[in-house]
């Protein structure tokens, strides 16, 4: 009975040790997997901010057009009223007003996307200084001599805890060989 207790105690270890080892070989796999996305993220962000900006460049373009359409047809309202003209103004008139709409439009456009140009550089400010910190991590981290990340190793996740918990399983084996060596000791008595 004994020894199935150590062959259960034994293979108990023998397998968390294996899953610790596991664990840290999976760490730095995973440490470039989640810094590769951060970067794609923020790269994300910057073509959407550059999108943004042609965006809102090819509106202001449009707008400053479609300005010089408005003041041709002002004018031309202008001078059909100046000469008595009615019917030629409502014409000019007819073009002129929903232009004036689309020009409060493009003007809305622009302003929103502005805004949301802005939200975004500062996001992406923020982001890419937090990308800059957890590159330098992620190098100082995946430089670590291989040692460092043995179970009970100093740089190692949990170190302090499993040498606790080693210990203490120590003691439990030598409690259990004093116990059989005390109970063999009265057998021969």
């Amino acid at each position: 009975m004994g020894l199935r207790l150590f062959d259960r105690i034994s293979t108990l270890l023998k397998a968390d040790v294996h899953g610790v080892v596991d664990a840290l070989e999976e760490r730095p796999l995973l440490l470039r997997q989640h810094l590769r996305e951060a970067e794609l993220d923020v790269l994300s962000k910057r073509a959407r901010s550059q999108v943004l900006a042609d965006e809102g460049s090819r509106l202001r373009t449009e707008h400053a057009r479609r300005e010089d359409e408005a003041r041709a047809l002002d004018e031309d309202v202008e001078l059909a009223l100046a000469n008595g003209k009615d019917e030629l103004a409502r014409f000019a008139l007819k073009r002129l007003l929903p232009l004036r709409r689309e020009l409060a439009r493009l003007a809305a456009r622009i302003a929103e996307g502005t805004k949301a140009r802005e939200s975004l550089a500062t996001l992406l400010e923020r982001q890419e200084a937090e990308l800059g910190s957890l590159r330098a991590n992620a190098a100082a981290w995946l430089a670590r001599p291989p040692d460092a990340f043995a179970p009970g190793g100093a740089g190692g996740p949990g170190g302090a805890q499993t040498a606790a918990a080693v210990a203490d399983e120590e003691v439990e084996l030598e409690l259990l060989r004093r116990s059989g060596a005390a109970a063999g000791a009265g057998r021969t008595r």
